[in-house]
């Protein structure tokens, strides 16, 4: 066999051997990607109720829960007790008005509205990718029982792989409103963008959180960031895993502000919560008629990831 041959059937079967094949499967309450044989995330498009003995008015679909690192380790929580209405990763808007109306989508407990899976638009599978598109309706209650539409919003979520072995987890919502007058979206020191509640694992004590402009967990509040790592202790060979959450340049207010609970709360335990919060400093108006889009990537990895490599992520991310 000649030698340009022979060396090119090798980088032919390099490629097929690390080919790694996304799938993705419906059940009645949940669409799981998986990644070969290991489970990457599961979107819950049923209706999630409460603990047993816990007002139900805090169940609530349309959300990520659990997201898998490559080694197996779930990374997000939902209903915690000190929160019932946190779910995963997820986004409702807190203080809105409109005509007569103030709603808060965030605070379920507060009666006002809700966010609901609608349906499933579209579903793609393959070698090195794997995603969805859904709808999700903004709900609010009338005083008659009845409810109203107040903000349409596209979820498209891409699962894919990378050469060096995190997975790559892209989330991009698209806003509408069918409000004559349009929604204001108040700002307000949470709500929106992309919401993330740790496994209860993770606390003060074997947590960290590294901004693009140096912040960590104990000044990050309020403050804008391209990217943030949020990591900590797990059960992976390697001892740790994390996320590294990119907002694109396109995003609102960007450098985006963000909501980071900082260390302390809660005895120290369980206790890691951190939102992208595009209405931190300044409320929005969404206007009828427009379209509005936020563009988040989630790097999930074992191990450690540094500034450099965060760096190299988000360039890629945004050019």
């Amino acid at each position: 066999m000649r030698p340009q041959i022979f060396f090119l059937l090798l980088v032919m079967l390099s490629i097929s051997c690390s080919s790694q094949k996304l799938t993705l499967v419906t059940g009645d309450t949940e669409t799981t990607i998986y990644l070969e044989e290991k489970t990457v995330l599961s979107y819950v498009h049923s209706e999630t109720l409460p603990p047993e003995g816990v007002d139900p008015i805090y169940k609530r679909s349309a959300y990520i829960h659990p997201l898998w690192s490559p080694g197996g380790e779930p990374l997000t929580r939902i209903q915690p007790d000190d929160h019932y209405h946190h779910y995963g990763i997820w986004n409702p808007w807190t203080r809105t008005h409109f005509g007569e109306y103030k709603v808060d989508f965030w605070n379920l407990k507060a009666g006002q509205g809700t966010v609901r899976f609608v349906e499933y638009i579209d579903k793609f599978e393959g070698k090195d990718r794997a995603g969805f598109v859904v709808k999700h309706d903004h709900i609010y209650y009338l005083e008659d029982g009845t409810e109203e539409v107040a903000i349409e919003e596209i979820w498209e979520v891409t699962a894919s792989t990378s050469k060096e072995g995190p997975y790559l987890v892209d989330l991009t919502t698209i806003l509408t409103t069918p409000l004559a007058g349009g929604i204001t979206l108040e700002a307000y020191r949470y709500g929106g963008g992309l919401g993330f509640r740790a496994t209860e694992k993770w606390g003060d004590d074997n947590s960290s959180v590294l901004t693009s402009e140096g912040k960590t967990r104990k000044d990050a509040d309020g403050t804008g960031a391209r990217w943030v790592i949020v990591e900590g202790e797990s059960s992976v060979p390697e001892g740790r895993s994390g996320i590294l959450f990119l907002s694109h340049s396109s995003n609102r207010a960007h450098p985006e502000s963000m909501r980071m609970w900082p260390p302390g709360q809660y005895e120290g335990k369980g206790n890691l919560f951190f939102e992208f919060c595009p209405i931190r400093h300044q409320e929005w108006v969404l206007e009828t008629g427009r379209q509005y889009e936020l563009k988040y990537r989630m790097i999930v990895f074992d191990g450690k990831l540094d500034t450099l490599d965060a760096e190299r992520y988000w360039n890629d991310f945004v050019k």
